[in-house]
Formats: structure tokens, sequence, C-alpha cells
């Protein structure tokens, strides 16, 4: 009984042993109080990452010679949508925060909530393997599964399966050379069928330079008039059109983000057929509260290149 209690204390000590050497080999030298935060990304072309910050309680190592900065003593741990998994010391940087392994030919770069990658043969011959990365923001809602990065890393954003991404949308309602570009993500096919909703309903993320105030009227045109929203700790300026013709109904909102340059705008647009011009029993009138509810939540998932 004796030796079966210690053997299982050995088994005990070299399982520990073994967790503590991989934990440390994928993030280096740790310490209970060490400062952790880990961030997802996504990424132009379909890529995405996981970066875990670590940061000692340590102190920085202080410069020997005058005018010179302390010697960063953080690290990034790092799971690629490639597969690989690596840990880089911080080092120093002019501007943003830079890590990099001993020969420089994979270095890390992180400002804000963006984030992008270079590789190559050594520093002063890279090219940008992760571009346009961008915080992702986490899917609460549980059906939110996807996830688009704008090719620049000026947004991120989540939305459902059965979406599909354009990114070359052009609005043109305003008319001729006041159209608006943006990203634009239709409903699933599944959502209309059946029902008296158009296929061409969706949500767009769009932008428009050179505005001095970003508000929600200027992605609408005409005397269309603001009004201020907070909604899960964002503010918007929230305006609302709606308009007819031939049978069809297009009704639409713009939630634009105050502060942004160039002017963010998220713009609803819900296009359905006159439900009464049907023969009765044709089809069922579209769920208007379950379509938004799904637009706020995708809006909602948004994050703002910095």
């Amino acid at each position: 009984m004796q030796k079966t209690f210690w053997a299982v204390v050995a088994l005990l000590i070299i399982a520990g042993g073994v967790v503590w050497f991989y934990r440390g080999a994928l993030f280096g030298a740790v310490t209970p109080t060490d400062t952790r935060h880990t961030f997802a990304y996504t990424c132009a072309g379909g890529k995405s990452l996981i970066a875990t910050y670590i940061m000692p309680t340590a102190a920085p190592v202080q410069p020997t010679t005058p005018d010179q900065p302390p010697t960063p003593n953080g690290s990034v741990a790092l799971s690629l949508s490639d597969g690989r998994a690596l840990s880089l010391p911080q080092t120093i940087s002019g501007s943003g925060v830079r890590y990099a392994n001993a020969d420089e030919t994979f270095i890390f770069w992180s400002k804000g909530n963006t984030v992008f990658i270079e590789e190559g043969a050594n520093a002063a011959s890279t090219t940008q393997t992760y571009a346009g990365c961008i915080t992702t923001a986490a899917d609460t809602t549980g059906n939110l599964p996807n996830t688009y990065a704008d090719s620049t890393g000026a947004f991120s954003i989540r939305y459902p399966d059965g979406y599909t991404a354009n990114a070359k949308y052009q609005y043109t309602a305003l008319g001729p050379g006041k159209t608006i570009s943006g990203t634009k993500f239709t409903i699933s096919p599944k959502t209309a069928t059946g029902t008296n909703l158009g296929l061409d309903s969706g949500l767009s993320v769009e932008t428009l330079p050179n505005i001095a105030a970003c508000d929600a009227s200027v992605f609408l045109g005409g005397a269309v008039r603001s009004t201020t929203v907070t909604d899960v700790g964002t503010t918007y300026s929230v305006a609302t059109s709606s308009d007819a013709g031939a049978g069809n109904i297009y009704d639409e909102t713009v939630y634009a983000l105050p502060g942004t340059s160039p002017c963010v705008g998220v713009r609803y647009v819900i296009h359905s057929m006159q439900f009464d011009n049907y023969p009765a029993g044709a089809v069922q009138r579209f769920d208007r509260t379950a379509l938004v509810a799904q637009f706020d939540a995708i809006r909602r998932s948004l994050t703002v290149g910095e």
C-alpha cells in the first residue's frame, strides 16, 4: 500500500514537470503573477491568429548608457491559422509594440487593436504574411460563427451562416456622384424563402471620407434627421428612412459612429414586397423582429481599427 502511494506521488511529480515544460516552451519563463491578455484577430485573406500578451511583474531592464530606452521584457504567444504556434520576446520599437525571434526572420507588430506579421530572410527583407489583422469580437450569441476583416484592417465583424459578403458593394440610392463604398452582408436565402422578404436585404458597413461630423443623416440624404442612441456601451448617431413603389418597400436604418474618420456607418436595408399583393396563403409575412435582432447582433460585433 505504501509503495503504491509513493508511486502515485512520483507520477504526479513527473506529470507536473511535463506540463510545466510545455507551458514554458510556449510562453517562455512564466510566473503566476505575470499579466496575460489574450485576443483573437481576423486577418485579410481568410487568415486568423490568437495572441496572448505576457507582461512580467518585474520592471524592464534599465539601460547602462544615457539616452537609451529600457529593454522590454514582455513576450507574446501566438497561435496562427496555418497551424504554427510560437513565442516571441518583445523588442525595442519606435512606434507600436514589436516582437521578434532571435534572427529577426519573424516579426509581430501590435498597434491599438490591429496587428500584422512580417517574415523573411532577415529584418531588412520581409513581407507581410498576415496583414490587415484586427481584433475580433467574441460570438456572445452563438449565432455568428463567421468572421470578416476588411483587407486594410479598417474593421472586423461577425455574421451568421448563409450570409454572403461583398467587399465591392456600392450604395447608389443617393444619385449620381454620391456613391458610398462599403462591404455588404446579404441575408441567407433561407431567411426569405416562402416570405415577402426580398433576397437583397442585408447589412452593410460603409465609410464616408472628408466628413466634418460623422452623422447618420449623411448616409441617407434629404431632410432625414438623426438621433443619438447608446447601445451596449456604444454611442451611435441613428437615422431611418422608408420608400415604396410598384409594390416594393425599402426600409433603411443607419448607425453611424461619431468621431470615426473616415466616418463609419452600418446600414440595415430591409426590402420587402406588399404582403397584400400576394394571393391568400401564397407566402408568409417575414419576421421583422427576428431579422432586426439578427442585424443588431451583427452590428454589435463590429470592431473599428485604430
